[in-house]
């Protein structure tokens, strides 16, 4: 590959590091948290390729090196065009229906989980009501109603879902949260509405039997818009 297309590559993957770290659309594929190595990463690279052409002007010419075809090195641009141009969205309902085998979540280090916050209905983020749904036995989840938010997923013509993705690192590792929304209003939403629906958890549902999947008799549901922060985390 010759020095020029190294600095180019070398240019146009920074740039679009710091174009998905500076915009947000960062969040699609790693979790908050990676931000500022991903604004490091942009400008260490960038750097570099202005440190290159920069020695290669003071030498007067480009040092050519070994490049067997003209074609392979420019395929490593087509993802960051993507990224450019038609950045892709988050993940959403057909990662949810692709993955139809659930676990229970890991049971919490202690040992009794703290009263729900007060007020009418609390929010609650999915993964927290998931995991009090299958490991708290005090059944305060049915006694309660809360609120959940997250996009609506139709796995089959019988049953509509309420969804989040879960992230430890990146959109790689992400597996779906899952909860069954036993009301005909639900159906009425495409796939991948965002929705925030009150409800309570119905008692006996998040066990082996049905895939850890609990089932929520909604009070309410309205629609939302996508939060610019779709995971959890």
């Amino acid at each position: 590959m010759r020095r020029e297309t190294q600095n180019i590559l070398l240019v146009l993957l920074g740039g679009a590091l710091l174009k998905i770290a500076l915009t947000g659309d960062y969040l699609r594929y790693v979790k908050p948290s990676l931000h500022p190595w991903l604004i490091a990463a942009g400008v260490v690279m960038i750097a570099l390729a202005g440190v290159a052409i920069a020695r290669d002007v003071r030498a007067g010419h480009a040092v050519a090196g070994h490049e067997h075809g003209t074609r392979s090195p420019w395929m490593l641009l087509l993802p960051v065009f993507a990224i450019f141009l038609i950045a892709p969205p988050a993940l959403g309902s057909d990662s949810v229906t692709r993955d139809r085998a659930a676990a229970a979540p890991a049971e919490p280090a202690q040992a009794r989980f703290p009263p729900l916050p007060p007020g009418e209905a609390p929010m609650l983020s999915m993964s927290e009501f998931l995991t009090r749904a299958v490991w708290d036995g005090t059944g305060e989840l049915g006694r309660r109603t809360v609120r959940l938010q997250g996009f609506v997923v139709h796995p089959t013509p019988q049953t509509t879902q309420l969804a989040r993705m879960r992230i430890s690192c990146c959109a790689a590792d992400a597996t779906p949260v899952k909860i069954d929304l036993a009301s005909p209003r639900a159906e009425a939403f495409p796939a991948d509405t965002w929705i925030e629906v009150t409800g309570r958890l119905r008692p006996g549902t998040a066990t082996e039997a049905d895939d850890y999947v609990p089932t929520v008799d909604p009070v309410s549901i309205r629609r939302i818009p996508a939060p610019p922060d779709s995971y959890e985390y």
